[in-house]
């Protein structure tokens, strides 16, 4: 597995939840890392993206403000800090590579994690 999601769970709303990307080396060092979410019965949406070189990031305006994407070089890992929760926010979260920046679709896929917001 060259890329796994962790760190999701059941939380309240206002809550804070951390996610982690564990991606293998040569992912980690060659590509930029998205994360994305889908919600029972909706698509795949776009939340958040880290160039490969760290400096540049994106996110939807849903969680704008609220959601922070950020590399740890140490440890391989793309994390993004979960501030704010809603209900709106359950959904499975998974990370993936982006083959160029600006998209906001996925390329390779790593397995996901559930978060679920209770009200």
């Amino acid at each position: 597995v060259q890329l796994q999601a962790s760190g999701g769970g059941l939380v309240q709303t206002g809550d804070s939840l951390r996610l982690s990307c564990a991606a293998s080396g040569r992912i980690f060092a060659t590509s930029h890392i998205g994360w994305f979410r889908q919600a029972p019965g909706k698509e795949r949406e776009f939340v958040a993206a880290i160039r490969r070189s760290g400096r540049s990031t994106d996110y939807a305006d849903s969680v704008k403000g609220r959601f922070t994407i950020s590399r740890n070089d140490a440890r391989n890992t793309i994390d993004l800090q979960l501030n704010g929760l809603k209900p709106e926010d359950t959904a499975v979260y998974y990370c993936a590579t982006i083959t160029f920046w600006g998209s906001k679709d996925g390329n390779y896929w790593g397995q996901g994690t559930q978060v679920t917001v209770s009200s």
